[in-house]
């Protein structure tokens, strides 16, 4: 990143789940980056405050310091605007690396804040004296994840939507797949995990309309094992970004299979195109034979040889 060539940016992207960002750089003051991001709309069981999960300010706080400022109100149509002196920048290179790899990742840190907050109190084997004994995280627009709060344990339970019928098929396949993988010997340390057609006994309290999954439910339990020492940012990654996991693997596995059946239907065309008879060369076989005039000695020789 060469600071001293100021270049003016304005760009928009959207990523899995609805998630969109805007970054601006201005040539006026090219030091300055602005970073706003949209988060899904959370569904009513889901708690916002000020626009935001609970425990997203502290986070972000947390993940970048004073290298960060948090701008109050965000940009029309964020949930967030932060504020990136890129003069603070560190000099060090792998520094200045791990800071931008964090700034990529500001999803994981906004919207996986809460999760983050009861896996610390996992770790300590506590929970929080505040904490419902149900939480609903958004993780794509109106649809959550719950999540069971204990101090031995935490149970994450994901209601998996889909909207194409093809997608629902796919995804159904894939999960059993998943739930049947992870109980192979070397993955005996890794989060038990659970499939079912039907919302398993935890959500009983939790309103229909938020049940209305067609591609099953995916349980996860997380022991303090799990949200050990640097164990804990890969844990809160892999959860917050399951769904988009399953979405990607399942986008994957259609392109796959359209590409196999393309390749198969261009292989019999090729092989119904080799078993035509060549319209030109039957022409001259038929229509175009030429005969030899034998004279009488030459025809006598042929009929009695």
């Amino acid at each position: 990143m060469h600071l001293e060539k100021g270049v003016e940016l304005d760009h928009h992207w959207v990523e899995f789940d609805d998630v969109r960002y805007h970054i601006q750089v201005s040539m006026k003051n090219p030091h300055v980056l602005l970073l706003s991001v949209s988060l899904p709309t959370p569904s009513s069981e889901t708690i916002f405050v000020c626009g935001l999960p609970f425990g997203a300010i502290e986070a972000i706080k947390a993940a970048y310091g004073n290298l960060v400022q948090i701008l109050d109100p965000p940009r029309d149509g964020f949930n967030l605007t932060l504020k990136i002196n890129l003069s603070k920048l560190p000099a060090n290179q792998e520094q200045k690396h791990a800071f931008l790899v964090k700034v990529a990742s500001i999803r994981e840190v906004v919207l996986g804040a809460p999760l983050r907050v009861i896996l610390e109190h996992l770790a300590a084997r506590t929970v929080a004296l505040d904490m419902d004994p149900l939480v609903a995280l958004v993780h794509r627009p109106n649809e959550s994840f719950f999540l069971f709060p204990q101090a031995d344990k935490v149970t994450v339970v994901y209601p998996m939507r889909f909207n194409d019928s093809i997608d629902i098929v796919l995804a159904t396949s894939f999960l059993q797949e998943f739930v049947e993988a992870r109980r192979t010997a070397g993955l005996n340390n890794t989060p038990p995990c659970s499939w079912s057609l039907t919302p398993p006994l935890e959500l009983k309290e939790v309103p229909a309309d938020a049940l209305s999954a067609n591609a099953g439910f995916v349980t996860f339990v997380i022991f303090p094992r799990h949200v050990e020492g640097q164990k804990l940012d890969r844990t809160v990654w892999n959860l917050s970004t399951f769904h988009a996991y399953v979405s990607y693997h399942v986008k994957c596995s259609e392109g796959f299979m359209h590409t196999r059946m393309r390749r198969r239907v261009e292989s019999l065309i090729q092989a119904l195109n080799r078993a035509k008879p060549d319209a030109e060369n039957s022409k001259k076989t038929s229509y175009n034979r030429s005969f030899k005039r034998l004279g009488l000695k030459e025809s006598r020789t042929n009929s009695f040889s």
